[in-house]
This record gives C-alpha cells, sequence and structure tokens, in this order.
C-alpha cells in the first residue's frame, strides 16, 4: 500500500494531536478525587477510575504512537518516489 503526501501528514497530525491531548488528560485524572481511594489527591490506593482511564490512555498513545510512525514512513517513502522519478526524467 501507498501512502499520498497527504494521508501521510494526516496520519503525522494526529499522532501529535494523541501526544497534545492524552498526556493533558492524564494529569487531570491524576488530579481527581475520584481517582484514590482516600478521596484525596495522592493519598490513599488507586481506584477503578484511575486504572480504567490508565488503560485507555496507554492504548490511546499506542495507536496515536503507531498512526504517526507510519505517517512519517508513507511521508518518507513519497520522497523516495518522488527522488528516484526525478532521477529517472533526467537520465531520459
Amino acid at each position: 500500500m501507498v501512502l499520498s503526501r497527504g494521508w501521510s501528514l494526516f496520519l503525522v497530525g494526529v499522532g501529535v494531536w494523541t501526544w497534545v491531548i492524552w498526556p493533558r488528560f492524564a494529569v487531570a485524572i491524576w488530579n481527581d478525587p475520584r481517582a484514590w481511594s482516600a478521596g484525596t489527591v495522592g493519598a490513599g490506593s488507586p481506584t477503578g477510575f484511575l486504572w480504567v482511564h490508565a488503560l485507555l490512555i496507554g492504548a490511546s498513545l499506542a495507536i496515536g504512537t503507531t498512526v504517526g510512525v507510519l505517517g512519517v514512513r508513507g511521508w518518507r517513502s513519497t520522497r523516495r518516489r518522488h527522488a528516484a522519478e526525478r532521477v529517472a526524467d533526467q537520465a531520459r
């Protein structure tokens, strides 16, 4: 499968967006009193609320990273392909 430059940039953008949004959400979850059994941030043991959100955040970051890497690889592939086409055109 060959990605166009536009789709490659879109995938890179999704990867960057993921890394901008989810860490901020992680901080908000960490600071939420529902995340801790004592009801005070950082006190007591983590609740299911924290663990479920941590799992969601981790999965989203993994997926976002994968999508971003695919976008970078697609972009680099199109650059190599265009460079090879220019060399072939010059050789004619």
